[in-house]
């Protein structure tokens, strides 16, 4: 009976993640068109404007972890982290100027803070012989709701402007709030008491060497905006710009369930070195491109690596993570990675502007293979309990 209850739950939270990325790839495929040709930001202030979200990302992250870990309340953070991104949306639809969108985008990626209370809840229910399959799960069901929201623009946008779509945008994530409010119970899961923080001895060296080389990799691991103003550049028109996104997104969206499967079976280093070499390949693709077929090419290997990645990435934090802190480990490992994530987009715009478009994917491969070789040295394996 238990085991049913679980994987309702884990369902629940799926369905809650597939409704609330379908309205955010409503807006996500135009976003950087809309930034760049609407409000007319250069790439510059594109890159800052998504690596500030992505470190907004990293602090709510490591906010919501610790408050939940100490308060034994998660459920809370969930719906309030689905609350931020429909508000966001509507206000998107309503800026009439670049530097609007910063408090917005603010908003937006604090609604991330869903992330590590709820990674928390699906690790505390898994096993470890289905924890990557439960990840997978949420992975597939996130990049389902893209594939969906993505269609929905690419006919959408036809017919509407880019700030109706903006609104319409809204809806699935107030779904969501609704799903988490009324279909997830809070999990007794001790006193809050016994709570007194997460402090950097409490992480083993293996753990620390994870977080080092997820540091390394993000330093290059720049916004997927950058990807899409890329095939721009080479002549792609803007109705067929969100196609890309679209590909990559169904790609992640088919591979993610099985990359967490592969992962229960194999271990999650040997995927997450799968994850970090598909990323490699679309590094060398983009910097050496000769024709549109090696750009499709380019994004196809993007969404497996994402489908890769994502989905063992979080499995492998959570299993080295100590267990009373799962929550707070995997916030600060978010936090790390959102603020490393800040300077990678604004770097990769600057060196876009300033030398040419293929320079960040340079930079970005030298990163990730220095990523890999750490990785080597990571040793598999749950965490022990803290005493």
């Amino acid at each position: 009976m238990a085991l049913k209850s679980n994987q309702r739950i884990v369902r629940t939270f799926a369905w809650a993640s597939f409704f609330n990325d379908l309205g955010s790839d409503m807006i996500y495929p135009i976003w950087p068109l809309f930034v760049t040709t609407v409000l007319h930001a250069n790439m510059a202030v594109m890159g800052l404007i998504d690596g500030l979200g992505e470190a907004i990302v990293s602090i709510s992250q490591a906010l919501s972890g610790y408050l939940s870990d100490r308060t034994r309340k998660y459920k809370v953070f969930v719906w309030l982290g689905y609350s931020f991104g429909l508000l966001s949306r509507i206000g998107y639809a309503l800026a009439s100027a670049w530097h609007q969108l910063i408090p917005l985008k603010i908003l937006d990626r604090a609604g991330k803070m869903r992330g590590a209370p709820r990674d928390a809840m699906v690790a505390s229910l898994s096993k470890d012989s289905d924890r990557g399959a439960n990840f997978g799960l949420l992975r597939s069901m996130d990049n389902l709701g893209a594939f969906v929201g993505i269609i929905a623009c690419i006919i959408l946008v036809q017919f509407i402007s880019y700030r109706t779509l903006f609104l319409l945008a809204a809806a699935p994530s107030a779904v969501s709030v609704l799903l988490i409010i009324f279909f997830i119970r809070e999990q007794k899961t001790g006193e809050a008491k016994l709570f007194k923080g997460l402090r950097l001895k409490d992480l083993t060296a293996n753990f620390k060497l994870l977080l080092l080389l997820s540091t390394l990799f993000a330093l290059g691991s720049f916004s997927y905006s950058f990807l899409l103003l890329f095939a721009k550049e080479k002549g792609f028109t803007l109705a067929v710009v969100p196609v890309f996104y679209l590909v990559f997104t169904a790609l992640a969206a088919a591979s993610s369930l099985p990359f967490g499967r592969l992962s229960d079976r194999i271990g999650r280093k040997q995927v997450l070195l799968a994850g970090f070499g598909l990323w490699a390949l679309v590094c060398l693709v983009f910097f050496f491109l000769r024709s549109s077929w090696s750009l499709w090419a380019g994004f196809v290997l993007y969404g497996l690596h994402r489908g890769a990645f994502e989905t063992v990435q979080k499995a492998f934090v959570a299993e080295l993570a100590p267990p009373m802190y799962k929550a707070s480990a995997l916030g600060g490992h978010q936090m790390v990675i959102g603020l490393c994530a800040f300077p990678a987009s604004f770097l990769a715009g600057i060196l876009w502007d300033a030398v040419s478009p293929t320079a960040p994917f340079a930079l970005s491969l030298g990163l990730t293979l220095g990523a890999m070789l750490l990785l080597l040295f990571v040793q598999e394996g749950t965490s022990k309990s803290i005493k």
